[in-house]
This record gives structure tokens, sequence and C-alpha cells, in this order.
């Protein structure tokens, strides 16, 4: 819940209507709209750093749920009050005001998104049973797919009632996707206040190996190999991520010339096939694997990055969706895969923090700013393959830790031991048994 509804920010925030229009209500000026409004998401990924290294560590210290909790309450509540804000123009204006407070929303955002994630993918990993925990791990990115499609169907629903150039959506029907997450959030809060802490951080308590403190130091010096290869990982998963679910939207329709309404329904129809296929591949990776999985992906980026975004320069439409489709699906096997494989990574005592810092800083140099470099580079140079030339240079850089760091699967979450977790079939199914 907490990750649709960080991605439901995402989904309203990216849509191709909304980000023409947030870029001209808070940013004065003549300039490109759609340039901006990923000027601003981009802002958010600055503090996400430093937001991992203070929820992260402090989930390993005072437990998962609590700071859950926090995080979607903030982020929710972030979400909503930028439909409130008064514009940078117009009745009710504040001016540079308007400007410094959505820009100061986007930063709280994105520090409590920091310590969100990986909170979520480490809660997940530790309920489930070794044997399922790829299929159950699945449903954290379930909840992306699930939060940015019902973002593009709240806005695509407010576009067709209103109309995305009427001076009704300019006015005031922008607003109304964002004043849907604060329902959202209320929801999520009350879910995450029920939870109780995972049995393996319980454990930790009782035998008297919790942290004292937040081991950030502790987690620094003793893991940064390993989360070094986290961050390449990640580097391919986020610009592959960001470049499909928040800058196609705009590439469709300021590169390609389809309508809002078109490129909005593309990308819900390819998002729920994702959402289909997610769960099954995260049942397959029990089966045989995480890393055939994620080799998989690196593989196919590397490789028909370019022929996809060829098809989507056809002036086709039936070619467009095959071409987004390959983009897509490509990306679904480490969807499937993150919530059972990085937490894995890492040993209970440090796994909240060391995933989030880990995450979080890759998230923040190349996941928030994707969309930023591929528009400005496009922009500068004209040329409308730059989307497949970034995700073949994260697929060949993502690849080189994919095969490096040890397999996981069917692994106890409390046997993980960094570096040295059983690699070969008949270690892991002797761990599981175990």
């Amino acid at each position: 819940m907490g990750n649709a509804m960080e991605w439901y920010d995402y989904g309203v925030f990216t849509a191709g209507a909304i980000t023409t229009t947030i870029g001209a209500q808070f940013f004065p000026g003549t300039g490109n709209a759609a340039l901006k409004s990923f000027t601003l998401l981009a802002l958010s990924f600055i503090v996400r750093p430093f937001g991992g290294a203070v929820f992260g560590p402090l989930g390993d210290k005072i437990g998962r749920q609590r700071v859950l909790a926090l995080t979607v309450l903030l982020m929710s509540g972030g979400t909503f009050l930028v439909g409130v804000l008064p514009a940078f123009s117009g009745p009710y204006s504040l001016g540079f005001g308007a400007m410094a407070l959505v820009m100061f929303l986007r930063l709280a955002q994105g520090f409590s998104t920091g310590g969100e994630y990986g909170g979520a993918a480490t809660f997940m990993a530790e309920y489930a049973p070794a044997r399922r925990r790829g299929f159950f791990g699945s449903f954290l990115e379930f909840g992306t797919l699930s939060g940015y499609v019902l973002g593009n169907i709240v806005v695509l629903a407010v576009t067709l009632s209103i109309g995305p150039a009427t001076p009704a959506f300019q006015a005031w029907g922008w607003r109304i996707p964002f004043f849907a997450a604060l329902p959202l959030g209320v929801i999520g809060l009350y879910l995450r206040l029920k939870l109780e802490d995972t049995p393996v951080f319980d454990a930790l308590g009782r035998a008297g190996q919790r942290a004292r403190k937040a081991p950030f130091r502790e987690t620094l010096a003793n893991h940064w190999p390993m989360i070094l290869k986290l961050i390449g990982i990640v580097f391919l998963l986020n610009v592959a991520d960001y470049t499909l679910l928040t800058t196609m939207p705009t590439y469709f329709t300021t590169q390609l010339h389809y309508s809002t309404i078109t490129s909005t329904a593309i990308i819900i129809g390819v998002e729920l096939l994702m959402m289909a296929v997610i769960s099954p591949l995260g049942a397959l990776s029990d089966r045989i694997g995480r890393k055939p999985l994620l080799v998989t992906m690196a593989v196919g980026y590397i490789v028909l990055s370019y022929p996809a975004f060829a098809l989507m320069q056809t002036h086709s439409l039936a070619a467009l969706v095959i071409g987004y489709l390959i983009v897509a699906l490509l990306l679904v096997p480490v969807l499937a895969v993150i919530g059972s494989t990085f937490p894995a990574m890492f040993p209970t005592r440090v796994r909240y923090g060391a995933f989030a810092i880990g995450y979080n800083v890759s998230t923040s140099v190349f996941g928030g700013t994707a969309g930023l470099v591929i528009e400005s580079v496009i922009k500068l140079t004209g040329d409308n393959y730059v989307p497949a030339y970034y995700l073949i240079l994260a697929g060949v850089i993502g690849l080189v830790p994919i095969l490096l760091i040890p397999e996981t699967a069917r692994v106890p979450m409390y046997k993980i031991r960094t570096g040295r977790q059983p690699a070969g079939p008949r270690d892991t199914a002797a761990a599981a048994r175990r």
C-alpha cells in the first residue's frame, strides 16, 4: 500500500497533461513546461539518500513498522498539499512563495521516500517463507504498478471529463488527482499501524543482537562492497523504471506527437499487462533462482532497446504499442525479484539501513534525473533515440554486479551473511530445509 502511494504520486505527476500544467503553474516564464516539471521531480530525489541514511538505520534500531507508518503519512500528505498550493500567478497567487513551497514539499516527500522503499521490501522479505519469498516479494512492485496505473486512471478520467486544454483544467481540474492522495494515505496509515514487526527482527532483539543506536557507521564500514553492487543493479533498474514510467508519457506527446489521452491509455494498458505477469515471474524465481531473471533483463535491454525505439518512430500506433511493450516487459523480471533479492543481500542487523542507503543513492543520481537527462539531451541533439542509448548503457553497467552477487533463492533470511550465502542448488536446498 505504501509503495502504491509513492507511485500514485509519480503516476499523477508524470501524466502528460499534468506534467506540462505543473511546470506552468509554479514556474514563471515561457520555457519548456515539461522540462521545468521534470526538474521539480528530480529535486525530490536529491534528499532521498539522506532520508535513507536516517530512516534506514532507524528502522534497524526501533523496528520496521514504526518507520513505515511515518513514511506513508509524509508521502500522502505531501502529494495532497501540492494540490492545495496556490499557483505562481492568478487568483490567490503567492508568486515565488508558491515556487518555494512546492519545492519544499517535493524535498519532504523525497526525504520520506528514502525510508519507504527499503523498509517495505525488508518487511515483506522477512515475513515471507524462504521457499516462496520470490512470489510474495513480487507484490512490492505490484504495488508500484497499481499505484502508477491508478494515478494515470485518475488523470485520464479528469482530462476526459474536463479537457486538458480547457481553462477549468488549468484553473482547478489538475488539482483533483492530488486530492485523492489523502484518503489513500489514511488507508495506508491505518493498515500499517495494525502490523506487527517481523519475526526475524523480533528474534534479533530477544537474542540481544539488535543495534542500540542506528548502525549507520557499521553499515557503511562492513558492507560497502555489497552496497556498491546494489547501486550498480539499481542503476539499471532505475534508468529502465523511470524512463518507462515517468518519461515516456511526455515522450509520446512531445516527441512522437500523440495526444495525452492516447498516450495515457497505452501506458495504462501495458501497465495492467505487467501487473498480470509480475507475480508468476516472482514464483518462477523461487524455482530457478533470481539471477537468471536479472540476467535476462540486462541482456534484453542491451540487445532490444534500439529496435524497440525504432518501432516507436514509425508513426504507426500498433508499432508504437509493440515497441513500448518490449521495453516494458523487459522491466518485469527485475520488478518481480526486487523484494526477494535486494533485502537478501544484507544480514538482518543492518538490512533496512544498507538497502535504503544503497538503493536511494543510486535512485537519487540515476532515477530521478532520468526524465531530466533524456528531455534535455533530446532537446540538445534532436535525437529521439536517446532513451534507447541510455537503456543500453544501463544494461551493460548493470550486468556486471548481477553476475557478481550470490544467488539467495530459498535461503532463509536469518541465515543471510553478506557475500557468503550458500550459492549452489544443493546448498540452498539444505539451507531451506534447516
